[in-house]
């Protein structure tokens, strides 16, 4: 890894590109390299540690993705049960039939099932300046998929791909079924506690977090520059249950990405299913992407395939991938919401961090 030139691009990240701050962690092999630019805390300067806690956005999906391979692989369900099997009546109307919906399909954006929120209603008051008014809203789940099936179907089950948040979030509700457990538990007791990930966890309806962190900083989606930045550090995340809650650090992140990597979390068949890559349609999500089940990959401009995720919630966006054999991972993540760095600054620091320079 060239550790020069990926310090240089965190400070990039901050000079250039706006961001308050941001800070990697790369794992080559044996080699462990963590570093940060700019301040976890706007008002005190702080810098980030390792130890610091952030919240991963859609990296949540991996997460939630491996809960149900691994209640599948203990034949608690199949991926080929229906929505309608474990969710009998929520998903119906408006072309929306869970009688026809396989989990699979869920885990791989296949379902058609309308993601909640593009609701116009979920943009103005969770995406938009309204979010001020509605930080600490709590939102079951049954009501978000409620919210999702008020709104036409976007086609039917296995007639296209769609990235839906809506899908995660009853995948998550499945799991609680499967289980017998809140999904925050299922996370602890199948994937946090045995790979010691000391730090990650599903918070739930709390607005704060249980460790040290990094403040996070957002413009609300307005798109000017000057736009007003708002610490929007607390809030209650059940807007984003099983889709974008969770909550970690970088070492914990790359730990569980490796561990998922070299198929320590699930067996060969649930891992074959999970790696088994579709491209994404061009103008549907991220062009040039694939998608298994619950996990994208992407070939960096060197030539390297990588595997993992991304996330974005309010105040935040991270990044996770690292190469098919697990040994080597990255986790990556800016303490400001607006810009797109996965597009930028984060997949230079992938490039930087997997190539074969040493500093």
């Amino acid at each position: 890894m060239d550790t020069t030139q990926l310090q240089r691009l965190l400070d990039r990240a901050v000079t250039q590109e706006g961001y308050p701050g941001m800070l990697a962690e790369v794992r080559d092999g044996n080699q462990h390299w963590f570093g940060t630019a700019g301040t976890a805390d706007a008002t005190t300067g702080r810098q980030a540690t390792a130890q610091d806690q952030f919240r991963v956005g859609s990296i949540t999906k991996t997460f939630t993705a491996t809960l149900v391979l691994q209640l599948a692989a203990e034949h608690r369900l199949s991926l080929d049960d229906t929505v309608e099997q474990w969710l009998p009546g929520l998903v119906q109307g408006n072309g929306h039939d869970g009688s026809k919906i396989a989990i699979r399909q869920l885990l791989n954006h296949t379902s058609g099932v309308f993601g909640y929120t593009l609701d116009a209603t979920m943009l103005e008051r969770y995406w938009g300046p309204e979010l001020l008014a509605h930080r600490f809203d709590t939102l079951t789940p049954e009501e978000l998929v409620k919210i999702a099936v008020s709104n036409p179907a976007d086609f039917q089950p296995g007639e296209g791909w769609g990235y839906s948040n809506t899908n995660f979030v009853l995948a998550a509700m499945i799991v609680e079924k499967a289980a017998g457990m809140p999904y925050a538990e299922a996370l602890e007791r199948r994937i946090a506690r045995p790979l010691r990930l000391t730090g990650t966890y599903a918070p739930g309806h709390e607005a704060g977090f249980r460790g040290p962190h990094t403040r996070t900083y957002s413009r609300l989606m307005l798109p000017d520059t000057d736009a007003p930045v708002h610490d929007m550090t607390e809030l209650n995340p059940s807007y984003a249950f099983g889709v974008g809650e969770i909550i970690s650090t970088a070492s914990d992140l790359n730990a569980f990405l490796g561990a998922l990597l070299k198929g320590w979390l699930l067996p060969a068949v649930q891992q074959e299913e999970m790696f088994t890559m579709t491209p994404v349609p061009d103008g549907t999500w991220l062009d040039g992407y694939s998608y298994g089940l619950g996990i994208s990959s992407v070939t960096l401009p060197s030539g390297t395939t990588v595997y993992g995720h991304g996330g974005m919630i309010t105040g935040t966006w991270s990044y996770l991938y690292g190469t098919r054999d697990g040994e080597q991972v990255t986790a990556q993540s800016v303490n400001g919401d607006w810009g797109n760095p996965t597009a930028g600054v984060f997949t230079d620091v992938l490039e930087a961090a997997f190539s074969p320079a040493t500093a």
